[in-house]
């Protein structure tokens, strides 16, 4: 069996014999595809207070987020084995203190033969890391909660959105 042929079972990461493969994607024609990703790194009142006036001991905690986050986008098909390698054409991470923490939302387009889910996740993923360490000197108690597929679009698979009120939305 060639890395083209389809498998026998449903499991397009799987070869016949059950052994991890990447997904042939070399005759796919390239179109235009994007994913937004969300995620929430919960802080406490000393923490919120501390971003919202500047005063974070490791400087612009956000700013490095939002950069973090774009980086780790890029980076996905590093992280995850059998991502591939595709061409992030676009990112935006937004973050947004709220009272109970950071809210991130990071949104990854492409032109190519493949999605941006995991980059969308990775981007989210890396930014909520970078808030943690940017904020673990004032409180070691923050955790990341909620990460998330918001919605994705373009690809063979069409559209998908997070029905509205699921998992925190």
């Amino acid at each position: 069996m060639t890395a083209r042929d389809t498998p026998a079972h449903p499991f397009t990461h799987l070869d016949s014999a059950g052994q991890a493969r990447m997904v042939d994607v070399t005759d796919k024609v390239p179109t235009v595809r994007s994913a937004t990703a969300a995620g929430f790194v919960a802080c406490g009142p000393k923490v919120v207070a501390a971003l919202r006036d500047g005063s974070t001991p490791k400087g612009d905690v956000l700013a490095v987020a939002r950069i973090a986050g774009i980086q780790g986008a890029k980076k996905c098909a590093d992280l995850l084995p059998l991502a591939h390698v595709i061409g992030v054409h676009g990112a935006a991470v937004d973050l947004v203190v709220e009272d109970a923490g950071v809210r991130i939302i990071a949104t990854v387009r492409t032109a190519d033969r493949t999605g941006v889910e995991m980059e969308a996740l990775t981007a989210v993923s890396v930014a909520a890391l970078a808030v943690v360490d940017m904020v673990k000197g004032l409180d070691k108690s923050v955790m990341i909660e909620n990460m998330r597929l918001i919605t994705k679009t373009g690809g063979k698979s069409g559209d998908w959105h997070r029905p509205a009120g699921s998992s925190g939305d």
